[in-house]
């Protein structure tokens, strides 16, 4: 076992949630719970959770959740076997036969990929906000900046540091960074191309709705978001209300409603933003919408009715 593995192990096992004596049930789901972070995300940095309050309200009725970390950027292969790896350890360490992912961002299609790849560990893939057709803003980037330039050389370091720094300060080894493939990754023809080798759970058209229950075994859900200004107290929103002026249709600041559809698409309208959809910025988000925890919490028990 490398150094690396038993570093991720034991930091898996630190994680372990306690659970509650007089636990409901409501969220206590047969296989463990794994978020799985976006791009520039992380589990946990300076005190701050990337998933702010969500694996508690998970945990709080049952569920066992585990927080993995993935390179901050880079493609979504190279995140997917990163994933993988973590999903071995979860499995050796609490003896499930499978796990529950619940990707959002970038995070999707990394879990779709470990879904794809390892069918036979993954009983879901739940994705929010996902960038599962393309984002048109990773599009308009990729427009401006051209491939092999100087620009994308010197944007690209800067990018890579930036996400080293993130991995860094949020204590997790020193996973591989590559900005400019996680860019690539993301934009529609990246995602196109991912699409084709790995179509599970994917609507067979844009905007459609795929099959809840796809032909590895694997069950697949999505939600998102679609109202990027929420909360006048929340200082990002005045920076995902200017990035989602490139869509031209329903987004939620970086990621378009229809980009998002997986599987049983869920709701693709919450009035929140890509941030809310995981309770960012700490917590400052509609006060006329569902609350994101909520969300997770009935989407734990709808897979708990499954069976998964």
């Amino acid at each position: 076992m490398s150094l690396k593995s038993l570093f991720l192990g034991l930091a898996l096992l630190c994680a372990l949630p306690v659970q509650p004596a007089a636990a409901s049930g409501y969220t206590q789901t047969q296989y463990p719970i794994v978020l799985v972070h976006g791009l520039f995300g992380f589990d946990s940095l300076a005190g701050v959770d990337y998933w702010y309050g969500i694996p508690q309200a998970l945990s709080q009725d049952g569920a066992t959740v585990y927080v993995v970390n993935v390179s901050a950027a880079n493609s979504t292969e190279v995140r997917g076997e990163q994933l993988l790896v973590q999903i071995d350890n979860i499995l050796a360490l609490t003896g499930a036969k499978k796990v529950n992912l619940i990707g959002h961002s970038h995070g999707g299609p990394t879990a779709r990929y470990a879904a794809s790849i390892s069918p036979g560990k993954v009983a879901s893939v739940t994705s929010v906000g996902g960038v599962n057709w393309g984002s048109r803003f990773a599009d308009a980037l990729r427009g401006t900046i051209a491939p092999g330039s100087v620009s994308e050389s010197v944007i690209g370091a800067a990018a890579n540091a930036f996400s080293s720094i993130i991995e860094f300060l949020s204590g997790t080894p020193a996973d591989p960074q590559d900005s400019v493939a996680a860019l690539n990754a993301l934009t529609t023809a990246g995602s196109l191309a991912f699409n084709a080798s790995y179509p599970e759970g994917m609507p067979s058209q844009y905007c459609g709705q795929g099959q809840m229950q796809a032909a590895n075994g694997v069950y697949y859900f999505s939600w998102s978001g679609a109202s990027p200004l929420t909360n006048v107290l929340d200082v990002t929103d005045a920076a995902l209300g200017l990035t989602s002026l490139v869509f031209g249709e329903s987004n939620d600041g970086l990621v378009s409603s229809c980009s998002s559809h997986l599987g049983k698409v869920i709701r693709d309208d919450y009035a929140m933003n890509h941030l809310d959809e995981v309770n960012q910025t700490f917590g400052l988000v509609s006060l006329f919408e569902t609350n994101p925890k909520t969300l997770y919490r009935n989407q734990a028990n709808r897979l708990k009715n499954l069976g998964l």
